[in-house]
C-alpha cells in the first residue's frame, strides 16, 4: 500500500512495539506529529524540554528493558537531545532518536534551523542514519531497532529530511525478526571452566551488562554453584538481590569496604558484563595483579582494554551462562565465605559521616510500594543511594553511571513511571534538581506517582568535598546561594510539597509522600559537610580507603 513518509515512520514504530514516545514537536517533524495524531495508536509524553526528552527515553529504556523512544525537531532540537543521547552511550542503553531536518533542497544551506546532527551525534551513537529517500525510510527505521537492542546495546539516531515525511511510498508491513546471538566458543568455555573450577577465593563482579542482557535467573543459579561473594559496580545494581547472602555491595572508589577487601585478596575474579571503569579499577595496573581475571562480556572492544584478563568469552551474557554452569563443578569454599560473613559483619560503611542521608534512604526503601523504581541524578545522592538504599529486584535503579549527567533523574523518572506504570522514587540533590527542574510540570500534568527526595544540602556537595581533600577547603563556586523554597516551588507547579528538618521527621513525612499516587517534592535538609565514605582515591589500591575527613 501506498503511504506518505510520516505514516511508514508510525507504523514503523508500531512494528517495533512501540507503545510510548517522548518528545518535542517543531517545524520540520510536523508531518510526523500529525500523522501520530491521525494514527492514534502510540501514546506520546510532551516534555518541557528535549533533554527531558531524551532522558525520559533512557529512563523508560532502563526500567522495562524495551527500546527508549524520542522525538524532536531540527536545529537546537535536535542538539538539545545530544546530552540524553551521550547519556545512553555510556551505560549501553536501547533508544531511538529520531528527528526532523530541512528539505533536501535546502540542505547545506544554512537553513533556518538546519544542523548536521548526525555528524554531531557520531561519537555518542552505536549507529546513526540521515534519510533522503522515502524509499529507505522502512528499512532504517527496522535496522535502527535492531541495532540498538542488540549486542552491545545503545542509542541510535535517523534523521529524517522534510521532503521524506512527504513523499509518497510503497509500505509492506514486516513482523520483527527475532535476533539469534551467536554461539559460545567451546574452546573459550573450557579455559573459563578450568580457571574457575580450580579457583579456591573465587569473586564475582557483576556490571551493567548483566542487566542488559535480563540474565537475573541465570547469575542466581550461577553463584549459587560456585558459592562465591558477588561484587557490583554501579551499573550492576539490581541485577542480583542485595538481600542475599552472598551479595557484598557496590564496589570502587566509593564501594563497600567488604568489596574492596574481598577485592584485594580474591585469587580469581570473574568479570561479568563490566568493563572495569576508573571508579572501579582506579589503579588498573595494580587492581588485578597477581590475579586470573576471566570476563565475560558481549563486546569483543571491552576485553583486555583496561584490565588484562587470563580468558575471555565474548557473546551474550545470558548464552555464556547456559554454557558455563551447566558444567561447573559444584563448589564448597566455605572458609572464604566465612571470611566474606566476617568482614560484612564489621562493615563501617559511612555512617561515620553522613548518618542522616543513611536514616532518609533506608526508611525510602522500607516505606516505599512495592515494584517502585529509583531513579537517581548525579553527586552525593547518587552514591549514597547506592551505598543505603537496596536493590532486591530488578531493573529498579536508573542512574547516570558513564556520562555523570547531573539533571538526568528528573527525566528518567518519568520515563520509568510511563513504563512501568509503578511508584518512582526519584533521589537528586539541589545542585543536580535546578537543571531540569523544568520536567515538573510534565509530572504533574500527567499526575505521576513520583516522590521525590531531593537532599538539600546547600551545595555541589560531590565537588565540594573534592575541594575540601585536595584543594585545601579552597570551596571555589560550589556553595550555592540559592534562595529557592522548594515546598513553596513543588505547590506553584500543583504539586505537593514537604520537608524533613530532623530525624523524627523522616517517617511520618515519608509515609505521606510515599501514600501521595502523584507527584511530592520533599525538601530533605541535610548538612552541608557530610560525605559520601568510605572513599578510595584516584590512582590508589583498595588498600587506601579513606573513613573520615
Amino acid at each position: 500500500m501506498k503511504m506518505i513518509g510520516a505514516d511508514i515512520l508510525i507504523n514503523c514504530l508500531l512494528e517495533q512495539g512501540v507503545d510510548t514516545i517522548f518528545g518535542y514537536p517543531g517545524g520540520t517533524v510536523l508531518d510526523i506529529y500529525d500523522a501520530l495524531y491521525r494514527n492514534g495508536k502510540i501514546n506520546h509524553v510532551l516534555t518541557s524540554h528535549e533533554q527531558g526528552a531524551a532522558h525520559a527515553a533512557d529512563g523508560y529504556a532502563r526500567s522495562t528493558g524495551k527500546v527508549g523512544v524520542c522525538f524532536a525537531t531540527s536545529g537546537p532540537g535536535a542538539t538539545n537531545l545530544v546530552t540524553g543521547i551521550a547519556t545512553a552511550y555510556m551505560d549501553c542503553i536501547p533508544m531511538v532518536a529520531i528527528t526532523g531536518n530541512v528539505s533536501i533542497s535546502m540542505l547545506g544551506r544554512d537553513s533556518f534551523q538546519e544542523v548536521d546532527i548526525c555528524g554531531i551525534t557520531m561519537p555518542i551513537t552505536k549507529h546513526n542514519y540521515i534519510v533522503k529517500d522515502v524509499k529507505d525510510l522502512a528499512d532504517t527505521v527496522r535496522d535502527a531497532f535492531r541495532i540498538a537492542s542488540t549486542g552491545k546495546k545503545g542509542p541510535v539516531l535517523i534523521d529524517i529530511l522534510k521532503n521524506v515525511q512527504t513523499a509518497e511510498c510503497e509500505y509492506e508491513p514486516k513482523i520483527p525478526v527475532p535476533h539469534i546471538p551467536k554461539p559460545v566458543s567451546v574452546e573459550k568455555a573450557a579455559e573459563s571452566l578450568a580457571i574457575i573450577n580450580a579457583a579456591k577465593k573465587p569473586l564475582v563482579m557483576i556490571g551493567g551488562g548483566v542487566v542488559s542482557a535480563n540474565a537475573f535467573g541465570e547469575l542466581k543459579e550461577f553463584v549459587k554453584k560456585l558459592n562465591a561473594p558477588v561484587v557490583s559496580t554501579l551499573m550492576g545494581l539490581s541485577a542480583f538481590p542485595a538481600d542475599h547472602e552472598y551479595f557484598c555491595g557496590m564496589m570502587g572508589m566509593h564501594g563497600t569496604q567488604t568489596a574492596a577487601k574481598l577485592c584485594m585478596e580474591a585469587d580469581t575474579i570473574i568479570a561479568i558484563g563490566t568493563r572495569f571503569s576508573d571508579r572501579v579499577a582506579l589503579n588498573r595496573d595494580q587492581f588485578a595483579k597477581g590475579k586470573k581475571v576471566v570476563h565475560f562480556d558481549v563486546d569483543i572492544a571491552e576485553i583486555d582494554k583496561n584490565v588484562k584478563t587470563t580468558t575471555s568469552i565474548m557473546a551474550d551474557i545470558k548464552e555464556i551462562f547456559k554454557a558455563i554452569t551447566p558444567f561447573l563443578d559444584p563448589q564448597d569454599h566455605t572458609e572464604w565465605i566465612e571470611t566474606m560473613r566476617s568482614y560484612k559483619a564489621n562493615e563501617k560503611g559511612g555512617s561515620c559521616s553522613n548518618a542522616f542521608a543513611e536514616k532518609i534512604l533506608k526508611a525510602a526503601h522500607d516505606l516505599a510500594p512495592e515494584g517502585t523504581v529509583v531513579a537517581t541524578d548525579v553527586g552525593q545522592h547518587q552514591m549514597w543511594t547506592a551505598q543505603y538504599y537496596a536493590f532486591e529486584k530488578p531493573r529498579t535503579i536508573c542512574t547516570s553511571g558513564g556520562l555523570g549527567t547531573m539533571g538526568y533523574g528528573f527525566g528518567a523518572a518519568i520515563g520509568a513511571a510511563f513504563g512501568t506504570e509503578k511508584h518512582v522514587t526519584m533521589v537528586t540533590g539541589d545542585g543536580s534538581f535546578n537543571m531540569n527542574l523544568n520536567e515538573l510540570s510534565t509530572a504533574v500534568t500527567h499526575n505521576l506517582p513520583i516522590t521525590i527526595l531531593l537532599m538539600n544540602n546547600g551545595t555541589l556537595g560531590m565537588v565540594r568535598q573534592w575541594q575540601k581533600i585536595f584543594y585545601n577547603h579552597r570551596f571555589s563556586q560550589t556553595t550555592l546561594q540559592k534562595k529557592t523554597d522548594y515546598v513553596k516551588f513543588a505547590e506553584s507547579f500543583g504539586a505537593k510539597g514537604l520537608r524533613i528538618e530532623k530525624e523524627e521527621d523522616i517517617i511520618p513525612v515519608l509515609t505521606e509522600a510515599f501514600s501521595t499516587p502523584s507527584p511530592v517534592l520533599v525538601d530533605c535538609r541535610i548538612p552541608m559537610d557530610d560525605n559520601v565514605l568510605p572513599m578510595i582515591k584516584p590512582g590508589q589500591t583498595y588498600d587506601n580507603i579513606v573513613l573520615k575527613m
